[in-house]
């Protein structure tokens, strides 16, 4: 990386929309010239999202995509050896899990025969991982397809910094007992303090920003108030805690087991008893002390992961399957890494345009709640004449999102962020509450550490 790019950025610079029009035109060119192939999102599942609490939880990020993609596979009675392709998105695989896509193939019976990768696009990970299948099923590489993501934040590990690397390294090298001796003798306690893997990817080390940070920036930058934030997460409970009493994750959700035989059911981060009082006594986490974003008002860690199934009409026909819906549209877009949560209106924004739709238009929408101060910033961007304009390049704000076709079923504010998983759930509940509802279009949207944002539009079949 160049100097000049490894400088951190003193004010935001996003996409214009002139470069937004110039990349539309060359997808539309592309598009009309291509010969490309419908691609269907069969069905999918996902485990329960199981709340980190400060120590490995019982499923490693594999135990977890295995559970998911064993029950997909024998609903839709799919051997898994007919799969042309596995891939998953994950970034925090243990060593034994390296390529983790290959260890989850081979652990669910695909054999040694069906080719498998890992995709890393931070949070978005499950949606890239489902991008990837998009395209590969579309010029006719593949037919079927097992894609997500899958996360075990809890197992994240411990490491020791540079200085105590370099200690142990030296003793392992020394041939003496004297030469021993001698690094014994340099040795310091300091050595041994523990480096949070975890902590360390939740900070961009270009921008030198804390995740948390940027949402406090959104949060100034479109004067979001605390109770706004509360409000809004307050929000996402609920509607998660009526989600799961109505049933309405019943066939999205499968139950998994541990080694002790423990039934885990539903999402265990949800907190039916929250309320304004009780969010509101909560610091402020990041920005202390005069920060508005709290752990109540964030995303959780959380283990989990969601797979769907995708295939090609081809692949429909031939093991008589049923669809649930098409991939229309994808975008990726990046932006400044100190504002990385207007993501979603980025890559979403250019989606509108290329469709000639309205925020509106779209029946529902899933914009992943990393914080409520990225969704509401989000939110606002679009309502913002001068936003609209400045950013974005369009001739006036976008509009007003109806809040009642917003994440109908909580968020990952009460459901949980394991950030290889989320892409796949939004995407995958999407698909979900379209068929349930009988409406015809969504977008997933998400966005991603590092300054980016993914979109997807779907519609019901």
């Amino acid at each position: 990386m160049t100097e000049k790019k490894a400088e951190k950025v003193k004010k935001p610079q996003v996409k214009t929309r002139q470069t937004a029009a110039k990349k539309t035109a060359a997808k539309e060119s592309v598009e009309s010239k291509s010969t490309c192939r419908p691609v269907y999102i069969v069905d999918g599942c996902r485990t329960p999202y199981i709340k980190a609490r400060n120590k490995p939880g019982p499923f490693s990020a594999s135990d977890l995509a295995v559970s998911a993609g064993r029950e997909l596979l024998s609903k839709l009675q799919i051997d898994p050896k007919s799969l042309d392709e596995v891939i998953l998105g994950c970034m925090i695989p243990s060593p034994e899990e390296a390529n983790i896509a290959r260890v989850v193939s081979l652990r669910l019976g695909c054999g040694k025969n069906v080719p498998a990768y890992t995709v890393q696009r931070n949070c978005a990970s499950g949606m890239q991982a489902i991008d990837s299948a998009l395209k590969d099923i579309a010029m006719g590489r593949c037919d079927l397809v097992l894609a997500g993501g899958t996360e075990s934040m809890s197992h994240s590990p411990l490491q020791f910094d540079r200085s105590g690397v370099n200690w142990f390294a030296g003793l392992a090298t020394a041939k003496t007992f004297g030469a021993k001796l001698k690094s014994f003798a340099a040795f310091r306690p300091s050595y041994l303090k523990p480096v949070i893997v975890l902590l360390k990817g939740l900070h961009d080390h270009v921008a030198d920003i804390g995740m948390g940070h940027t949402a406090e920036k959104l949060a100034h930058k479109f004067e979001i108030s605390r109770e706004a934030m509360d409000k809004f997460a307050l929000d996402s409970h609920k509607k998660a805690a009526s989600a799961i009493k109505n049933g309405d994750l019943s066939d999205e959700v499968v139950p998994v087991y541990d080694s002790n035989g423990t039934c885990y059911q539903v999402d265990d981060g949800i907190r039916a008893d929250s309320s304004m009082e009780k969010l509101a006594k909560l610091r402020p986490f990041f920005d202390r002390p005069v920060g508005l974003v709290t752990a109540g008002n964030s995303s959780q860690v959380t283990d989990g992961a969601a797979v769907l199934v995708l295939a090609s009409e081809e692949a429909v026909k031939k093991y008589n399957l049923k669809v649930k819906a098409v991939i229309k549209d994808v975008e990726w877009a990046g932006l400044d890494p100190e504002v990385m949560g207007l993501g979603p209106v980025f890559a979403s924004t250019p989606i509108l345009e290329r469709n000639n739709l309205g925020l509106n238009d779209v029946d529902y929408w899933e914009i992943n709640e990393a914080f409520a101060a990225q969704v509401l910033g989000c939110l606002k961007a679009w309502e913002s004449s001068d936003f609209c304009k400045n950013e974005l390049g369009l001739k006036k704000a976008m509009g007003k999102l109806d809040l009642k076709k917003l994440n109908i079923s909580g968020g990952a504010i009460a459901l949980g962020h394991p950030v290889g998983s989320s892409g796949a759930r939004i995407v995958l509940h999407l698909v979900n509450t379209l068929h349930k509802n009988k409406s015809k279009r969504g977008i997933a949207t998400i966005c991603i550490g590092g300054g980016q944002g993914g979109a997807m539009l779907v519609e019901t079949v």
